[in-house]
């Protein structure tokens, strides 16, 4: 009788990759983690693969018993382009991977390329929910201030040089174009956005953010040196100081509103990178995978 129950209990454990008996509990969901601006595909990374834009939050969603894909497109151009882009990408891996619907998750300016591809790309009929992270519903106005400095004679020269210079860096092919992509971002455009790409009825929409308590140098070393351009041009249009470093937290909302991500006692906040464990930089200020599953989980349940 023991020798029967040990044999069961055996032959469960062998069988369960294949049944699926201990699968993680996002089994079976098909998910999108969509880049913003200087973006890439994990899969590849940038540097040889030795920088990562996801900081291994895809093989974290995969060990859960996701199928999950991080799409690459140009690192610098507009919205229209980079949403194109995507969806190719993404129409692609879905049917190389027997998905018919996919949870579209979306940092900083990917958060408006998968709005875009929803509501003016007809990919309706293949997504499930719609899932924002940190990005910029009612623009970034940093992105207003850095426009205006360069003077406008000036612009195509200076997008033609940043342009190629993305283009050494990234080393895809791939179109590029610094003004469009600077412009994409600005306060004025993303309220004409906004009428143009509403809503699609029966589509849930999802937002997450965070926000800086103040320029601290030491956990964030890049992100204290704009969160104070930030901080000024969001009290100049309206949007509030506080900020990740280059979004206002007012902008980040969209659709329902689940919240900011909670840091560690001893962290000073979480901002624009850290939200998404660029290169592991996240991790050590929160429970980045954990919140990641829950947003995973928060997109499963709305279905």
């Amino acid at each position: 009788m023991k020798k029967k129950l040990l044999s069961g209990i055996v032959s469960l454990f062998l069988l369960a990759p294949a049944t699926g008996l201990f699968a993680g509990p996002l089994d079976g969901q098909c998910i999108a983690l969509v880049h913003g601006i200087l973006g890439f595909d994990d899969t590849k990374g940038l540097a040889g693969g030795l920088v990562k834009y996801w900081g291994g939050l895809d093989s974290y969603l995969r060990s859960q018993g996701a199928k999950v894909t991080t799409p690459g497109s140009s690192a610098t151009n507009s919205i229209p382009v980079r949403a194109q882009q995507i969806q190719s990408a993404v129409n692609s891996w879905m049917a190389s991977n027997g998905c018919t619907k996919v949870q579209l998750v979306g940092h900083s300016q990917g958060g408006l390329v998968i709005r875009y591809m929803v509501s003016n790309l007809g990919f309706a009929s293949k997504t499930a929910t719609i899932t924002t992270v940190n990005s910029l519903h009612r623009g970034a106005p940093m992105a207003d201030i850095v426009l205006a400095v360069i003077p406008g004679w000036l612009q195509p020269f200076a997008n033609s040089a940043l342009s190629l210079l993305a283009k050494l860096v990234y080393r895809d092919g791939r179109p590029q174009d610094v003004i469009a992509m600077g412009r994409s971002l600005t306060v004025s455009y993303v309220n004409t956005f906004n009428s143009s790409s509403p809503n699609v009825s029966g589509k849930k929409y999802y937002s997450y953010g965070s926000a800086m308590a103040w320029a601290d140098l030491i956990q964030h070393p890049l992100m204290a040196l704009t969160h104070p351009i930030t901080w000024a041009g969001g009290l100049f249009y309206g949007l509030g100081g506080t900020n990740d470093g280059v979004v206002p937290l007012t902008s980040q909302r969209w659709g329902t509103y689940k919240g900011e991500a909670n840091g560690y006692w001893y962290a000073t906040g979480i901002d624009h990178l850290q939200a998404t464990n660029f290169e592991w930089s996240g991790q050590g200020f929160f429970d980045v995978t954990g919140w990641y599953l829950n947003i995973a989980r928060n997109a499963q349940a709305g279905l």
